[in-house]
């Protein structure tokens, strides 16, 4: 009869394609961060694989549920690990071979388990492990175990696991840090946007403009380092993608929605979106592994490992060992295995590819979701906008009665102020909305939602030709564009100002490059998904285009305005171009993708922190610095005329 002992080894085999390349996260560790079968299951059933490598004790920490269902099979085992593209370990196993053929034909058993193990010094797999692996943010790997049957070569069992080290740059501190400084600057410019001259608006859509830049540089077609896309979801919020807390109910009232709506699609998931990942894309990279075959020596260090196994006290059914304490309080992460273990395959309905659907799902947003859930979004903004734009009213209403009773009458206009405000709501709405709904129709899923997106659409066109036509009747009426700055009526240049008041007045039209660029992006990712080369080149050729005309041109009124412009111009092009690397037909091999990737997270992350020092130095405290120096200057005159008064006195 198979001992208790034994029988978990053949869970353990898999665990052991880990080991050559399982690296640390915070205290040096790798696990397994999702769990897949790679052919639908016949032999091996998964319900738990929770498994980490400390490479400061050589030691192994695994909480394992699994079955092995079917009787009367010979298998070989295949064990692959693959990281980045390449396979330094793919071996293959007879496990008739081994343990004196105990598992030959392969037993049939339960087991659920949970123990800590130390390795034998004699494998060195610390040594076979570069220390880089430890601490690379994102770490592109995975490991593989198939079961072949003996003579016939049919599949038995195929089951694949991502590695991760728990580095990763995608970090809720950094979505932290970049709202707060948004806050800041919607604060800064409410302030300031009183005044016609004043500039802090304008920087506040910037700042967004940038944000948004650089999550939606992460929906293109293309096979992006898993460094880079896992950078882009920081800014994920500023396009109304915003991740579902636990105890969330809106993603599931998303997906019943469109279910009743004749949706058909993949609902929303709280598992990871890594394991459903099209394996051609990272961090799978099959299509670069070239796999090297290990000769039999190999089998010998994996007895010596099943040795050690055998003295650990591991129970099968109906015992379950308590998971060791070195697993739980060194290793803070979510269980590979959430729910039923899927099975993804390369004809699998539930494949995600490029662009949108990993970025969404990587959020937990399911692909036919986005939409939605920018708009509800959107929505929940645009109510908190008009709240504190009525709360404004009424603070100014009682303001104004309070200088009427002393005879004092104040001249703001607030509702040319509501309609800036709004004005600038709308620009930020305007990229992440059209993006969204054009991708949905593309989709064709729920009625409803199709219906919603026109609507949003339309309203969108409002806003995409109706300032520009009331600017453009009023110039050609004038005959002279100065007139729009010098001659137009206060009201008239607050309500549409935040479209051209920054600009001079010989080039008030650069404006509309502001209105066709969102249109003209969310047209290139929606409809030009096919092809990632096609859609970089497009968005390529668009930053040119408007850098050029930002060079040449200069339309802003202050030479700061143009510098600053031009910065964040040459970073757009620099780093839409640089996205030609993660074309897939290109073939960049996955460790240059992956220093790309980090190449242009830098860049992006530089104009993140010029343009917050821009906001923070020239738009919050050089104002207050000027406010204070002024007090004191006119302190210190009403000082020194005091005082000569009292001398001729």
């Amino acid at each position: 009869m198979f001992s208790s002992l034994a029988r978990p080894r053949l869970f353990l085999i898999f665990s052991l394609s880990l080991f050559p390349a399982l690296v640390l996260s915070r205290e040096k560790a790798l696990f397994a961060s999702s769990v897949t079968y790679c052919q639908p299951p016949e032999t091996l059933l998964i319900d738990r694989f929770d498994i980490a490598f400390f490479p400061s004790n050589h030691s192994v920490s695994f909480n394992i549920s699994a079955a092995s269902v079917q009787e009367n099979v010979n298998v070989t085992a295949n064990l692959l690990l693959n990281v980045y593209g390449m396979t330094p370990v793919n071996v293959t196993i007879d496990l008739c071979s081994i343990l004196s053929g105990a598992l030959c034909p392969l037993p049939t058993y339960n087991f659920t388990g949970a123990d800590t193990i130390t390795l034998p010094d004699s494998l060195e797999v610390s040594n076979k492990v570069p220390g880089i692996a430890f601490v690379i943010p994102d770490l592109e790997g995975f490991a593989q175990l198939t079961l072949k049957e003996t003579g016939t070569g049919n599949i038995k069992a195929c089951v694949q696991a991502t590695l991760s080290n728990g580095w990763s740059t995608h970090q809720p501190a950094v979505e932290w840090v970049t709202s707060s400084f948004a806050l800041a600057a919607f604060l800064s410019a409410i302030f300031h946007s009183v005044f016609p001259d004043s500039l802090a608006p304008l920087r506040f859509l910037d700042l967004f403009y940038l944000y948004q830049a650089i999550a939606t540089s992460a929906f293109l077609d293309l096979n992006y380092a898993s460094l880079y896309r896992s950078f882009t979801l920081n800014f994920a919020w500023a396009i109304g993608l915003v991740a579902p807390t636990s105890d969330s109910s809106l993603q599931a009232s998303i997906d019943r929605m469109r279910h009743l709506t004749g949706g058909q699609l993949a609902d929303s998931t709280s598992s990871s979106a890594v394991g459903f990942v099209n394996r051609r894309l990272s961090p799978y990279n099959s299509h670069l592994a070239k796999p090297v075959i290990l000769v039999q020596r190999d089998v010998n260090p994996l007895g010596e490992i099943l040795t050690t196994l055998s003295n650990t006290n591991l129970r099968a059914t109906p015992i379950e060992v308590p998971p060791s304490s070195n697993f739980l309080t060194h290793l803070a992460i979510q269980p590979a295995v959430q729910g039923q273990v899927q099975t993804v395959t390369n004809d699998s309905s539930n494949v995600l590819e490029a662009g949108i659907p990993i970025y969404s799902n990587s959020l937990h947003i399911g692909t036919a979701n986005a939409f939605m859930t920018s708009f509800i979004v959107c929505l929940i903004v645009l109510a908190i906008g008009l709240a504190l734009l009525a709360c404004g009213y009424f603070i100014l209403f009682t303001i104004r009665r309070a200088r009427m009773r002393k005879g004092k009458m104040t001249s703001f206009d607030y509702r040319s102020f509501v309609q800036a405000w709004l004005l600038r709501l709308g620009l930020i709405l305007l990229l992440p909305l059209l993006i969204f709904a054009f991708y949905q129709w593309t989709l064709k899923d729920s009625w409803l939602t199709i219906i919603l997106t026109v609507i949003t659409f339309l309203f969108l066109l409002v806003l995409l030709f109706y300032p520009p036509y009331l600017i453009t009747k009023f110039v050609r009426r004038s005959q002279d564009s100065h007139e729009l700055y010098n001659h137009t009526p206060p009201t008239y240049l607050t309500s549409l100002g935040p479209l051209y008041a920054h600009l001079r007045p010989e080039r008030y039209y650069f404006f509309l490059l502001y209105l066709a660029v969102p249109l003209l992006k969310a047209i290139f990712i929606s409809f030009a998904s096919a092809s990632g080369f096609a859609q970089v080149i497009l968005l390529v050729v668009t930053e040119f285009v408007v850098l050029v005309l930002q060079i040449v041109l200069k339309p802003h009124r202050t030479k700061g305005g143009n510098i600053l412009n031009t910065y964040l111009g040459v970073t757009r092009l620099v780093c839409t171009g640089l996205l030609i690397a993660f074309v897939e037909h290109i073939a960049v091999k996955a460790i240059p993708r992956t220093v790309i990737g980090a190449v242009v997270a830098v860049v992006w992350s530089v104009a993140v922190i010029v343009l917050i020092l821009d906001l923070v130095v020239f738009h919050m405290l050089v104002p207050i610095w000027q406010t204070i120096n002024a007090q004191h200057t006119a302190h210190v005159r009403s000082f020194h005329v005091g005082k000569g008064g009292t001398k001729v006195g």
